[in-house]
């Protein structure tokens, strides 16, 4: 598998790793200055290689330098807040 690069697609509000022909995404909604981060998803051929938490630490990495206040509907996404 080759190493993939996180991709933000803020048009439709997810964050998009591309795998041989299929996609890991982490979703959001945005409003205000208040992020929800509410469903993560992995094809089960790709599960247990850590793409999850790639896309998550992007996504918090890049809500965190836009200052938004964070929350996640998401029960994977809660394990990494504080």
């Amino acid at each position: 598998m080759a190493l993939a690069t996180v991709q933000h697609q803020p048009e439709q509000q997810r964050f998009v790793l591309q795998l041989e022909g299929h996609e890991a995404v982490l979703d959001y909604q945005l409003k205000q200055n208040v992020i929800d981060f509410n469903h993560t998803f992995v094809p089960v051929e790709f599960r247990g290689k850590g793409l999850a938490e790639k896309l998550v630490k992007a996504g918090l990495s890049w809500a965190e330098q836009q200052q938004y206040t964070i929350q996640a509907s998401c029960s994977y996404v809660q394990r990494f807040l504080n």
